[in-house]
């Protein structure tokens, strides 16, 4: 298989790269870069091995341009581009391959709540019902059919998942409170003043509190379409690490539910999934599954409240490896293929 990278000197294609090296079924990595193109890709990116080099040689070992890209015929476009640009460089593909977009482009199919998060229209709003949400536990059998998958948010990944059991259980009121804090590297790798060291180091700060940040509507969206009623508050911060997400929501119980019901919940809607563990006792930590493909969700019960803890990377699980999960969901691979389960220190 032949797999392109749009955007493959961003954060997401730099993760994206080193996936793809190590997946059995990739013959071919086509990394794609309109800026840098004709680059080598060790001077783009020296963190690469032997092993990437010899996964290019159809890209002669550099970045290509589109138009180099569209005479090799990927099987697979994986689209790490910005918000609002992603459709609109991916057009020549639309119908020739499966494409796994990172952006936000596909993610909202409302015009009107798509507007309301990003201030524009959506770039492609004929394409708005074929995109699938590519949240991997929840749409595997429309992402198996699918030719456009719209990968989700960090945020929305790392909230999602413990919350959608619950909603879906119907045993939670519909008032939900989400304090989100997430690594630097979510922001993308562009330069911003207010992701120097400087500003970062030693600091903490909230922002786009409530409904204002662009993924509390797609939180909204995805539980709105299983379990309409509930209405969500999130908070996001910013913290001082590189990479990893940890999420806290609280939620009121309907009624006495115990530890043992509530565990029997999550069990039944991740028990066999290989990248959702569930964590009985104890708060999970993001070291538990930095560099891997993998969720670790925990609760804890006060009176009538539940506390549920998530931990995400939002490189991989929140973006790049829940991308190849989807690629091996689409073209019918082990979904562990390519992908770490195991954290680090």
């Amino acid at each position: 298989m032949k797999a392109a990278i749009l955007g493959a000197t961003g954060y997401t294609g730099l993760v994206l790269t080193r996936i793809l090296t190590d997946h059995p079924e990739v013959s071919q990595i086509l990394p794609v870069s309109s800026s840098r193109a004709g680059t080598p890709l060790l001077e783009a990116d020296p963190g690469i091995s032997e092993d990437t080099l010899a996964k290019s040689t159809e890209a002669g070992g550099k970045l290509m341009s589109m138009d180099e890209l569209l005479e090799a015929a990927p099987d697979v476009v994986f689209s790490g581009l910005p918000h609002l640009k992603s459709a609109e460089i991916c057009a020549p593909f639309f119908g020739r391959c499966p494409i796994i977009d990172l952006s936000a482009d596909f993610r909202i199919k409302s015009h009107a709540l798509f507007e309301k998060a990003y201030g524009v229209a959506p770039p492609r709003p004929d394409l708005l019902d074929q995109a699938v949400y590519g949240l991997s536990e929840w749409n595997r059998n429309l992402i198996r059919k699918a030719d456009l998958i719209a990968n989700p948010g960090c945020y929305p990944t790392g909230t999602l998942l413990p919350l959608l059991p619950l909603t879906a259980a119907g045993i939670i009121e519909p008032e939900v409170a989400v304090t989100a804090l997430s690594g630097i590297s979510g922001a993308g790798r562009s330069a911003k003043v207010n992701n120097l060291f400087v500003e970062r180091s030693e600091n903490m700060n909230a922002y786009s509190p409530g409904k204002t940040h662009r993924h509390a509507t797609e939180i909204q969206t995805q539980i709105d379409e299983r379990s309409p009623g509930y209405d969500i508050l999130f908070v996001p911060h910013l913290i001082p690490v590189k990479q990893g997400m940890a999420i806290t929501s609280v939620v009121k119980l309907k009624t006495r539910t115990s530890d043992e019901q509530i565990e029997a919940i999550f069990r039944k809607s991740y028990d066999g999934e290989p990248f959702v563990r569930i964590q009985r006792s104890g708060i999970p930590e993001t070291r538990q599954v930095r560099n891997t493909n993998r969720c670790d969700i925990g609760w804890h019960r006060d009176g009538n409240r539940l506390i549920l803890f998530s931990v995400i990377d939002n490189l991989l699980k929140g973006a790049s490896g829940q991308a190849v999960q989807n690629m091996n969901i689409r073209f019918g691979y082990p979904e562990t293929a390519g992908l770490r389960r195991t954290g680090e220190f």
